[in-house]
């Protein structure tokens, strides 16, 4: 497809959005999965139900500005969640806490893809005059903010001093 105009690029990062969030669902599933401290692993379930709220919000919004929410396929979501199976899922490692702050990094790596997105959708949105559109992404960049924080808070509280 052409993109020939911002309404274009709008719809184009809405799909690829969408799409970051289908993989990173399942990556944020088997890193809940393979968490050792139980607040990391709730917070891993907030999450799940946060990047499932997200797809739903943006589906609505891709079929709102006729299109199939499928339409694209996030290479750099995909790079990223490469970066998981190969820094946690598919690594030794002799501590568990050592495990849980790799897990919250790489959780970190795909929030902050998911903040990019949302921020630039938000924008495009807003600038198009597309306000009800623009609120209901700004509630999934002020979750997606909400879920780092939370990693940061629990990182910083624990599992990096349970690490060292």
């Amino acid at each position: 497809m052409a993109l020939s105009n911002l309404k274009d690029v709008y719809v184009d990062q809405l799909q690829d959005v969408y799409s970051a969030n289908r993989q990173a669902l399942g990556a944020t599933q088997a890193l809940a999965a393979a968490a050792h401290h139980p607040e990391l692993k709730e917070a891993l379930d907030r999450g799940v139900t946060g990047i499932r709220e997200g797809m739903t919000a943006i589906e609505g919004l891709v079929k709102e500005n006729n299109a199939d929410p499928r339409g694209e396929f996030c290479k750099g979501m995909e790079g990223i969640v490469a970066e998981v199976k190969a820094h946690v899922l598919d690594a030794n490692f002799d501590d568990a806490d050592a495990k849980d702050a790799m897990i919250i990094t790489q959780y970190q790596r795909m929030a902050h893809y998911g903040i990019a997105g949302y921020g630039c959708c938000t924008a495009f949105a807003r600038r198009l005059g597309l306000d009800g559109q623009a609120d209901k992404l700004q509630d999934c960049l002020d979750a997606t903010y909400h879920g780092d924080k939370e990693m940061t808070a629990i990182a910083l509280g624990e599992i990096n001093r349970a690490a060292a």
